[in-house]
């Protein structure tokens, strides 16, 4: 069976890295992504130039039904589904809890909690029906550790869930074969800071960080894949850490 990974949120940054080494290491690779078409397709073109096979799938994981969707066309254009990579996530603004809108707390919950849930169901159905030992990787933060005091307290909480969601479904899943595992990145050099409100955070965070300086998405994306290969196939419910020594 052809190795067919979806990649949540793979338009920039750290999931688009993953879909690259993805697609180096063989797999055809769903490029999903919620509003920046151009990237998408930017990077499937990437890929397919390089010989490899891609497609850029428009869907909002927090949805059940684009969830659904997602999925469909995936195998219809790729073939069936043997791996997954819940990458989308999103944090809200920089700030104190007690100053963040409760809109965007239930937003970032929509996205990091209940779309990786719903990518997760979609994924054991597709795995059952094509008879898969699939793999599933969660992208969890280090916040689920720190907490993220004074930044955004919600979105560590949200991963917090991820974590233990993992755990859960991992033993759950464990008698089938099916995988499921987690990597925590700390700090990364992506567009997610400014996007947060703060273009300047790489800079005030890299002290605190033990190694000095901001991991790379290609860093993360080792990980990930590394998850996903045969080399861990005695690995579930495991959370790894990749963030620079905190």
């Amino acid at each position: 069976m052809e190795k067919v990974v979806i990649v949540t949120g793979a338009g920039r940054g750290i999931g688009a890295a993953i879909a690259r080494q993805a697609a180096a290491g063989g797999y055809a690779v769903a490029v999903n992504y919620r509003s920046d078409e151009a990237a998408a397709e930017a990077l499937v073109a990437a890929i397919r130039g390089s010989g490899g096979r891609a497609a850029a799938i428009q869907a909002d994981v927090a949805l059940e039904a684009e969830v659904a969707q997602l999925f469909a066309r995936a195998e219809e254009e790729l073939g069936p589904v043997t791996a997954l990579v819940n990458n989308a996530g999103i944090t809200g603004r920089i700030a104190r809890f007690t100053e963040t809108d409760p809109a965007t707390i239930e937003a970032v919950f929509r996205t990091n909690v209940y779309g990786t849930m719903h990518c997760c169901r979609a994924a054991i159905d597709a795995f059952r029906r094509s008879g898969a030992r699939g793999v599933i990787v969660n992208l969890s933060s280090v916040a689920a550790a720190t907490g993220s005091p004074r930044e955004y307290v919600h979105y560590a909480a949200s991963k917090a869930a991820v974590e233990t969601f993992t755990l859960g479904l991992a033993r759950e899943l464990a008698p089938e074969g099916i995988r499921v595992c987690a990597v925590a990145p700390g700090s990364t050099l992506t567009g997610i800071h400014a996007a947060a409100g703060e273009p300047g955070r790489p800079a005030r965070v890299a002290p605190a960080i033990p190694m000095g300086r901001l991991a790379t998405p290609d860093e993360i994306a080792e990980a990930v894949m590394w998850m996903l290969s045969p080399a861990a196939s005695y690995v579930t419910g495991t959370t790894l850490r990749c963030a620079g020594g905190l």
